[in-house]
């Protein structure tokens, strides 16, 4: 509707200065984008009002056209079309009038007359009136064959096509010299352009965002195809988006057209009708080859296309040309990354940017590849020699200040997108400017809607009208994102006078993502617990999150968008928001094993919950940055962080919480050698777990209880724990952390010598891995069933389990589990003779465990590296040291791991 509004109204403008021609062409633009009767199908008393305004304003604009057309001197065309409509709306006495009128031009009289009395008829019975006065005076005038109703005199016919000189006209531009890149298009462009069309010429047309490279490229491709073109090469730049410029008129354009094939000025015509007859009069039988450069729209191209084949029309453009019928489109994107280089030593010298490879390829990618960015900035490098092109880089770093720094001369990368901007609507421009509030990464049309505060169809629609020029990339389907110099401009765009606006649309953004994260963990997690968020949820349409798949891949699909989210709430000061959508995401950076990510992001989350002052959601944010206290190793700072939340919550009442916190407390203890103050923490959280009926924070303690048992050297215990996790776990269906918990057991199980049935704890555990599982926990499970397989004397697997686990934690995963796996695989390789691999896995997980104080891994390191040294010097010290750390945890030595 935007924009068949728009060429309705720029059909009004055109007819009102007496540009008939082109007002029609203008309208039949603007009524072929109707496809089928307006929302068909669909009922409801505001639908159906809706509807009628809607079609009521297509059929005023055919009555319009048809008022054109017949005063351009066309009758009989007209009346099939005509009679399609009065058929559809008998009662519209302007349709029916205008079909008189054609009928009596086309010298049937009698039809016309006729239609008068069965409009009569049908508005006696319909509605018991007579025909309006309108309709009657024509119907008077028709009767008595008044003059006035005559139609204007047919246009002179066209003059006879004129010879062309001797000498073939070439206005093509020249070809850059330091033309670069752009291999793959320039093929793609020359077959298209060597393609022969059945009838009608040859258009190969060239769609990219400002500053692309399209006219160099079609210049260069022009001059290339010149000789496959004997009768001439013409250039015509439309000034489609040229500053300061309004675009060239049809008529203008074959005005120059014409005298570029030696026409003299009086045998042009002075209407556009006569002048495209003539141009195309002329045309027919030659080959010549026409480059209609920095289009606006088809509307302007129509007439300047030669009817017959033979010629080539190239034609270039910010949008996309769709009512361009008969073309071949080819999209002009930003150039790779060597092509950005080669373009900076062409342009800057060699030498130069060879001097400078990384500040060459940085400044290639803060000028976002585009061509005339590079340009600019090797102009400026040109004429200051002394700044070297990490100066440079330094400059654009600042995203504030790179468009400007993008300028000389005469160009600008600013004022090149400032066209394109300001050739859109006034929605679509207020779109724009709103959509680069977004945080980063792609926009889904969900994000788009929360943002624009409109349904996803509409959203998408104007995502669509952005990407057809170029404004917006869409890296796949239903995904969309902007260039960065692009997304500079656009956050230009944003100041004092749009705050307010801006405002309420980054909290509709935000609220969608804190409604969509919590539906998406409420399908992932269903035995977290609900916290409450002090947020109303939001009213923006959700993707479809029903099911744990549909979840987890819209959460690794937002992701980026999601951390920048939590991002741009803080710097807005939405600190509840900072809170609760962090909560949401750090669930997930935890199953991802994303564990810097999620530490990162629960100091924020705290530092947020501090300035809110509520209780609960710092109880909340301190729970979830001990849990990436330990992940990462951070033991110390995990506990302080620990005691702060118990204490929160016992002041809070919430026995939960102060449960959670005591077993964070124990397992820091553990993992700092501190077995039998664990022990006191974990028992205090299972006893508050049991009593308070939480079944799976209950199996989550065992767990950890398990393991500290596991360390300290008391395997009957160890299993017991194990064996009730591991069927409480059952009991709830929580299939994503089963898997850590029979690996558990199985370790229970190896200390006991109870190889058997390790391995089937083992397999049931290989059985529950997914995509979505933890790394770490995979990678030990792994490791741990290589290690049984060995024991039990079994050749070892392919592909192997144990070199899978090291790829897997040296990836992605914490040091805490990388630390146990590649003790674990050390052992392994050490039975199986390879003391060259075991030394180097114990060596690292040793350097692992004391950087972060993991006391036991780092006694079975020591220990490790002593056995694989054998009878070397070093081996008698490590094993001292080994035996020292043990005995100061109080590990036996027979039920070590051997």
């Amino acid at each position: 509707m935007a924009e068949f509004s728009l060429l309705a109204r720029e059909a009004k403008t055109a007819a009102a200065e007496g540009r008939s021609a082109e007002a029609a062409e203008i309208l039949r633009g603007a009524l072929a984008l109707w496809r089928g009767p307006v929302l068909s199908g669909s009922g409801g008393p505001v639908i159906e009002a809706a509807a009628t305004t809607i079609e009521e304003r297509r059929l005023t604009a055919a009555e319009q056209l048809f008022d054109l057309r017949l005063a351009l001197g066309e009758a009989a065309e007209l009346v099939g079309d005509l009679r399609e409509l009065v058929n559809q709306h008998p009662l519209r006495e302007t349709l029916r009038g205008q079909l008189m009128l054609a009928l009596y031009r086309s010298g049937r009289q009698a039809e016309a007359l006729e239609e008068y009395g069965r409009v009569r008829l049908l508005l006696v019975e319909e509605l018991g009136i007579d025909p309006g006065p309108q309709l009657t005076k024509l119907y008077e005038g028709i009767l008595r064959e008044s003059p006035e109703l005559a139609g204007p005199p047919p246009p002179a016919p066209p003059a006879p096509p004129v010879e062309l000189p001797a000498e073939p006209p070439c206005t093509l531009p020249n070809d850059l010299a330091d033309f670069t890149g752009r291999d793959r298009e320039l093929s793609e462009l020359l077959r298209c352009a060597e393609e022969s069309g059945e009838q009608g010429p040859r258009i190969v047309a060239l769609d990219g965002m400002g500053g692309c490279g399209k006219t160099s490229l079609a210049v260069r491709a022009a001059h290339r195809l010149s000789a496959a073109y004997p009768d001439g090469q013409l250039h015509l730049d439309l000034r489609g988006y040229t500053p300061g410029d309004q675009p060239v008129t049809a008529g203008t354009a074959l005005d120059s057209l014409l005298r570029a094939l030696g026409i003299p000025g009086d045998r042009i015509p002075d209407d556009v009708l006569g002048r495209t007859a003539l141009w195309r009069a002329t045309l027919v039988g030659k080959r010549l080859l026409i480059l209609l450069d920095n289009a606006a729209d088809a509307a302007g191209i129509g007439p300047l296309l030669p009817a017959s084949s033979g010629c080539l029309v190239l034609v270039t453009s910010r949008a996309r040309l769709v009512d361009l019928d008969g073309a071949q489109w080819i999209s002009i994107g930003v150039m790779s990354a060597e092509e950005s280089t080669t373009l900076m030593a062409e342009t800057l010298g060699a030498r130069r940017v060879a001097a400078e490879p990384e500040a060459a390829a940085e400044l290639a990618q803060l000028c976002g590849h585009l061509p005339l960015a590079l340009r600019i900035a090797t102009a400026r490098l040109r004429n200051r020699p002394r700044w070297t092109l990490q100066y440079l880089a330094e400059r654009l770093s600042d995203e504030t200040r790179r468009l400007d720094e993008l300028s000389a001369g005469a160009r600008s990368v600013s004022a090149t997108l400032r066209l394109s901007y300001q050739a859109l609507d006034e929605e679509c421009r207020t779109a724009f400017r709103i959509l680069a509030l977004h945080p980063g990464g792609d926009i889904n049309v969900h994000a788009a809607g929360a943002l624009l505060g409109s349904g996803t169809w509409e959203a998408e629609d104007i995502l669509e009208l952005l990407l057809d020029v170029h404004l917006v990339q869409q890296p796949e389907i239903g995904l969309y994102t902007f260039h960065d110099l692009v997304r500079s401009f656009a956050q230009s765009l944003l100041g004092e006078s749009t705050e307010g606006e801006d405002a309420i649309a980054v909290e509709r953004l935000l609220g969608y993502y804190l409604t969509a994260t919590e539906k998406a963990c409420e399908v992932l997690y269903p035995g977290r617990q609900k916290r409450h968020t002090g947020i109303p949820p939001a009213t923006a349409e959700l993707p479809d999150l029903g099911d744990p798949d549909l979840a987890q891949a819209w959460f690794t699909r937002e992701q980026t968008a999601l951390i920048s989210a939590v991002t741009l709430a803080e710097r807005r000061g939405h600190d509840r928001y900072v809170v609760c959508l962090a909560r949401n995401l750090v669930f997930q950076l935890n199953a991802r094993g994303q564990m810097e990510e999620f530490g990162d992001l629960g100091r924020v989350a705290v530092a947020a919950a501090r300035r809110v002052g509520d209780l609960g959601l710092l109880g909340v944010s301190l729970s979830n940055l001990g849990v990436a206290c330990w992940k990462l190793g951070r033991f110390t700072e995990g506990i302080e962080v620990a005691k702060e939340g118990r204490d929160v919550a016992a002041r809070l009442g919430d026995r939960h919480t102060v449960a959670h916190s005591e077993s964070t407390l124990g397992q820091f203890n553990s993992l700092l050698g501190r077995f039998s103050e664990a022990l006191v923490h974990l028992e205090k959280a299972t006893t508050l777990e049991r009593e308070l009926g939480v079944a799976r924070s209950e199996a989550d303690n065992l767990t950890i209880l398990s393991t500290l048992y596991e360390q300290w050297g008391r395997p009957e215990e160890a299993r017991t724990a194990a064996e009730r996790a591991v069927e409480l776990r059952a009991r709830l269906g929580q299939h994503e952390h089963q898997t850590a918990t029979l690996t558990d057991l199985a370790f229970a199980h190896v200390s006991l010598g109870a190889y058997e049935e390790a391995d089937r704890c083992l397999e049931r555990a290989r059985e529950l891995f997914d995509a979505g599982g933890d790394p770490g926990d995979v990678a030990l499970t792994l490791a741990l069933s290589a290690d049984v397989d060995d024991r039990l004397g079994r050749p070892v697997r392919t592909p192997d389990p144990a070199a899978r686990a090291l790829e897997l934690v040296r990836t992605n995963a914490s040091p805490l589990r990388r630390a146990k796996v590649e003790n674990t695989v050390g052992r392994l390789r050490c039975r199986q003779g390879d003391r060259e691999t075991a030394l180097a896995l114990h060596t690292h997980a040793y350097r692992l465990a004391t950087a972060i104080n993991y006391r036991i891994e780092e006694a079975y390191a020591l220990a490790g590296m002593a056995q694989a040294l054998g009878d070397a010097e070093d081996a008698a010290a490590h094993r001292a040291a080994a035996e020292a750390l043990f005995a100061e945890m109080g590990v036996p030595a027979d039920h070590r791991r051997d």
